[in-house]
């Protein structure tokens, strides 16, 4: 199993660990980022965050993995294929809606493992979890790289990050790099 103390030491050397203003994808604002594409750009380190993580969920014998585009896409494949299951993943429509598409189907009552970058609020994870249920799907876990959420995530299944990261999140209103007129950056795939 991979500790906490290696992740970090990843997350470092690929550089994913930023400093800044930035928006959340959850509309929250922070002073630090985590692009976990700098971590997933080298194989090497995606195939050892994504065997340490289907080891953790192997006993849950998922029937197959999801994550959503942009940032679960990378780590469901990986994950999928250290299971030996198959990967996909979700998206939005024009709409804004989470949904699968490219022929993707969830066959009713196959075990499926969900799995995002870096959880915050659990926003994205509650979209795919609702598309793998509306397929009738089982939800049997939910693996991540990094949880930021600071323990406050339930998904209502087992949920397993690699690392916890106490991140500061600020609302809009009260951020104190907006009072200090810091221009905000948008770093996620969200729109």
């Amino acid at each position: 199993m991979i500790s906490e103390v290696r992740v970090k030491e990843i997350l470092q050397e690929t550089g994913a660990l930023l400093q800044g203003h930035f928006l959340l994808s959850s509309g929250l604002h922070s002073d630090q980022y985590i692009q976990c594409a700098r971590v997933f750009q080298y194989p090497r380190y995606a195939e050892e965050i994504c065997r340490a993580l289907a080891e953790k969920f192997k006993p849950l014998q998922p029937d197959l993995c999801i994550g959503p585009a942009l940032g679960g896409v990378v780590i469901a494949y990986e994950t999928a294929r250290a299971l030996n299951v198959c990967g996909l993943f979700t998206e939005r429509d024009t709409d804004g809606t989470m949904t699968l598409r490219r022929g993707f189907q969830i066959k009713p009552q196959k075990r499926v493992l969900v799995l995002e970058d870096v959880v915050t609020t659990g926003g994205s994870v509650r979209e795919v979890i609702k598309v793998v249920e509306q397929w009738g799907g089982e939800v049997c876990g939910v693996g991540a790289l990094v949880d930021r959420s600071n323990g406050k995530v339930d998904f209502g299944v087992p949920f397993h990050a690699l690392m916890r990261l106490e991140i500061n999140s600020y609302e809009p209103e009260t951020c104190p790099l907006c009072q200090k007129g810091i221009p905000v950056v948008k770093p996620g795939s969200r729109k």
